[in-house]
């Protein structure tokens, strides 16, 4: 299997497969609470089952180009996730997405992890439009987007229910020659 390496910290990104099942429903219940403050995946992913299926499901988006799923590691450990929720090559717009558990927090790990495959997406498959979908109450992944060089598009006032209540949601995006113009002046 490859990994991509993301810096000099010994984080990697590799693709996440259902073989993975056990560790994967081992790394969202150490992260359960604080991913689930944000993200319904755990209320997707409750035990090997549903792992399974979860895995599965992304490795038929992936055969089917309409969606991929990698996971974060440190140190051999899995932490965490980049993805591509949808993807349509046709159309040319992919919406991508991430966790991670408290300990994954505050390394710039989302960051880099989402620049790897936004370059992949932009420049291997013809995506134009990235699009980062979020919990306007969520600041970190806000802050994510705005690093990645997104513009706020817009609020999608009370769209998501989530733990009961509606919550606001905010579109941001990047399109390829503004992706492309800032990796060249970087």
């Amino acid at each position: 299997m490859y990994a991509i390496s993301l810096g000099d910290d010994g984080a990697e990104l590799r693709p996440l497969e259902p073989w993975r099942a056990e560790e994967f429903l081992v790394h969202i219940d150490r992260g359960r609470e604080f991913v689930g403050q944000y993200n319904g995946l755990p209320d997707v992913v409750t035990d090997l089952e549903s792992s399974r299926a979860f895995l599965q499901a992304y490795a038929e988006k992936a055969a089917a180009d309409a969606g991929r799923l990698y996971g974060i590691r440190t140190d051999g450990t899995l932490v965490g996730a980049v993805l591509f929720r949808r993807m349509d090559v046709e159309q040319g717009t992919a919406e991508a997405g991430c966790w991670l558990e408290p300990s994954a927090v505050g390394k710039g790990l989302v960051t880099r992890a989402t620049r790897v495959i936004i370059d992949w997406a932009v420049e291997e498959r013809g995506i134009h439009r990235v699009e980062w979908w979020v919990s306007a109450v969520n600041e970190p992944s806000i802050a994510v987007a705005r690093r990645l060089g997104m513009t706020r598009d817009g609020v999608l006032r009370e769209s998501c229910l989530h733990g009961g209540k509606r919550h606001d949601e905010e579109i941001w995006s990047v399109l390829a020659p503004e992706w492309r113009a800032a990796r060249q002046a970087s």
